[in-house]
């Protein structure tokens, strides 16, 4: 007897954790779709309502479909893999809950084509497709400290804000023989290290394009009375490796019928200037992806 609840248990959750195809998604009449949470101007679930940018485009493949939208909040694991992994197609061990569709995935062919240790296919359980934005990095800076910033080597001398743990970090921490490290200040997340920049504990922040532009008009809105305080640097940022990336979508490898479908609507609102109707809604920057342009 107990042999046989282990035998149906297990078999309830293969199939609760089974991903599911576009037929399957158009019968049930929902669709589930990752966006991480805690990350706008992306995506966040704030005093129980959905905002952002991704949380936007998720409506319009909903819409498009003509299916409910069912969103699943990610929490950032160490890597992208283990997002894809807990996400996407195979499900956290918690509770092995998986999404149709996962938004904001490295669009890279170098990427996707990954291999490990033994030479497999990193990423051989999902369909990565629709690149819908380019990503690059920012700087923000405040005029009542610094007149512009011409190079990174600014910062030997001034103080900039980064989130910890991230690229930005690691960059002005160990370029240029570390010569910035002493004026690298790490905070928590992008957002308290802009506030930093106001508070005058730092000179500057750099970050995701995206998220500095965001931040950029709050802190604009915030200050109207100074509106030309705080402003956007144009500088190059030299020994950083790739500088542009796209950020796409994923499903999992199994149902690229799916893929086709949502790549589908995500061409149609690059093209009639939806996508970047979002973008400039949650003023953040929007780059149309070189696939595109070709």
């Amino acid at each position: 007897m107990r042999v046989f609840f282990l035998i149906i248990s297990v078999l309830c959750l293969t199939f609760f954790a089974q991903a599911r195809s576009l037929d399957d998604i158009v019968e049930s009449k929902y669709i589930v779709i990752a966006v991480y949470n805690d990350y706008l101007p992306f995506s966040a679930n704030v005093d129980g309502e959905a905002i952002g940018i991704d949380v936007e485009i998720a409506k319009e493949i909903a819409a498009s479909l003509d299916v409910e939208l069912r969103l699943k909040w990610m929490t950032a694991d160490e890597s992208s893999e283990d997002d894809l992994r807990n996400n996407l197609w195979k499900g956290h061990f918690l509770d092995r809950t998986k999404a149709d569709l996962m938004l904001r995935v490295p669009y890279d062919k170098d990427y996707k084509l990954k291999r490990d240790d033994v030479g497999l296919l990193v990423h051989e359980q999902v369909h990565m497709f629709a690149p819908y934005h380019t990503e690059t990095w920012k700087i923000v800076f405040d005029t009542a400290r610094l007149e512009a910033v011409p190079t990174m080597a600014l910062f030997q001398y001034h103080p900039i804000g980064v989130e910890i743990d991230s690229i930005p970090q690691f960059y002005l921490m160990s370029a240029f023989r570390g010569s910035m490290r002493k004026n690298t200040r790490q905070f928590d997340s992008l957002l308290l290290a802009v506030q930093g920049m106001v508070n005058a504990d730092v000179d500057a922040v750099m970050g995701l394009r995206s998220q500095i532009t965001a931040l950029h008009h709050q802190i604009q809105t915030t200050y109207s009375n100074e509106p030309q305080r705080f402003q956007l640097a144009t500088n190059a940022f030299p020994l950083l490796g790739k500088q542009k990336w796209d950020i796409g979508m994923a499903v999992h490898a199994d149902f690229r019928a799916l893929g086709y479908s949502v790549g589908d609507i995500v061409f149609g609102m690059i093209d009639d200037g939806r996508m970047a109707n979002i973008f400039a809604q949650h003023h953040a920057y929007f780059e149309i992806p070189e696939y595109y342009k070709e």
